[in-house]
């Protein structure tokens, strides 16, 4: 058997952080089986449906690099072959039609709810014949749903799971326009793709035993289902807009790597013993459905800026001024000079230790752009006493050959004549090169900058 999976959003909106794990635990799932990953919109709502949140959906996939095998299917466009089906079942008596009017089916609802019952359909057309049906009514298909005994899933994450079939009503397969159910569609679509594992998140746990009776009615493979604990915010409720950025698109523009993303939501519910940092060779690797843990895992930004910020440090300078550039010129609001894209290239070893972020590296690489102003914090170093030394230092750095060993040993020896410590003399230093109280090593950026520039802008403050 070829294992063959799906992800299947919907496209009312941007892709969820919850989604996204979805779709890379498909992924990985398929690729460790050597099997297939589809991708399916379940556009089926067409009033919320759009198509810039299919290209949302599109975007952020394509971010993370998680690429479906096959071309996308858009699911409305089956909605003939989701009839067919519920015309089949009709035929075969496991469904029927029901004339139940708006006013019956909120009686049921409301009689339901004053006898302490979840509001459901009563079954008034189950055995009813059809030639007491009411004129000029459009009827829904509803499924004959079993009402004896109980249904046990082995769901590959959550173990055994026993319903009752009694606490199944008969869901509505097509509506009276013709048009078909989510319920029915989703089944239909998956058989028809060849599904052989279902994995989603555990809110569609009770869909899966009606979606399983559908499957034996109609004579098909049920595939396995395996559904994830959802995502919970850092305060143990679901993650929601008010814990932060939901959106996986969010966090690109936010100036995460897609590679640290893809590590943090693949140890969000999964893991391999101790292992943190796993690239997406040892993921596909490694990754079973029985890794995954059956409690909800809770979204921590201070793990995920920690990992971003391993992937920044590991990643090629070249790489990093790239994605960087586009924030950096959007800062400025100008288009960088060729020197300035160099300088920034050449300090980057030092720019990438202290970022967790590209718009933290972004903004730590104004120092290398004559640009920046001095804040209160900068400011307050510039003293009198400490301007009187950079005067000093002005004509000892005139004669000093630019290389990161000579700058420091120039600094030390001007720190000894004037008899003070060296970082009361690099403090002011650094303020008047890069317009901050915290930098890169002073000596490589001034190194990177040269002696005409960093002359330049000490002679800028002391003046």
């Amino acid at each position: 058997m070829t294992v063959r999976v799906r992800f299947a959003p919907s496209p009312t909106g941007f892709l969820h952080i919850g989604s996204a794990r979805t779709a890379l635990f498909n992924y990985l799932f398929a690729k460790h089986n050597n099997g297939k990953y589809l991708l399916r919109i379940e556009d089926t709502d067409r009033e919320r449906s759009t198509p810039e949140a299919v290209e949302a959906i599109f975007k952020s996939l394509e971010w993370l690099g998680i690429k479906a095998d096959e071309e996308p299917i858009f699911q409305f466009s089956r909605y003939q072959r989701h009839a067919e089906v519920a015309h089949e079942l009709l035929k075969a008596g496991k469904a029927y039609y029901c004339y139940c009017s708006p006013e019956e089916l909120q009686t049921m609802r409301e009689e339901a709810a004053a006898n302490g019952k979840p509001p459901r359909y009563n079954g008034m057309w189950r055995d009813r014949d059809a030639s007491t049906a009411p004129s000029g009514v459009k009827p829904v298909i509803r499924f004959k749903s079993p009402q004896d005994d109980s249904l046990t899933i082995n769901d590959r994450v959550q173990g055994e799971v026993t319903v009752k079939n009694n606490q199944l009503d008969d869901m509505v397969l097509l509506r009276a326009d013709g048009t078909p159910t989510y319920m029915l569609s989703v089944v239909v679509d998956d058989h028809d793709m060849g599904i052989t594992h279902i994995i989603r998140g555990d809110d569609h746990l009770t869909n899966a035993f009606r979606q399983h009776h559908i499957y034996k009615a109609l004579a098909w493979d049920v595939p396995e289902f395996a559904h994830i604990p959802l995502i919970h915010g850092a305060d143990g409720a679901k993650l929601s807009k008010r814990h932060g950025a939901t959106s996986a698109d969010v966090y690109k523009d936010l100036g995460y790597l897609a590679e640290a993303m893809k590590n943090y939501l693949l140890r969000l519910g999964w893991g391999h013993g101790d292992d943190e940092i796993i690239s997406e060779s040892q993921a596909i690797e490694w990754f079973t459905l029985e890794s995954i843990g059956r409690s909800p895992a809770r979204f921590d930004m201070v793990k995920l800026n920690n990992l971003n910020g391993h992937y920044i440090r590991q990643s090629d300078n070249q790489r990093l001024l790239e994605l960087s550039l586009p924030i950096i010129e959007e800062m400025l609001k100008k288009t960088l000079s060729l020197h300035e894209k160099n300088s920034i290239l050449k300090g980057m070893n030092g720019l990438k230790e202290r970022a967790k972020t590209l718009l933290e590296l972004a903004d730590s690489a104004l120092i290398y752009i004559r640009t920046f102003s001095h804040d209160e914090k900068s400011q307050a170093l510039l003293t009198p006493e400490n301007i009187d030394l950079l005067k000093k230092l002005v004509k000892k750095l005139s004669i000093t050959e630019f290389s990161e060993n000579t700058l420091e040993d120039c600094l030390r020896n001007f720190a000894e004549v004037e008899q003070t410590k060296l970082g009361q003399v690099a403090a002011p230093l650094r303020v008047a090169i890069t317009g901050r109280t915290v930098s890169p090593s002073l000596f490589e950026v001034m190194a990177i900058l040269g002696k005409e520039e960093s002359l330049s802008r000490i002679e800028r403050v002391v003046v």
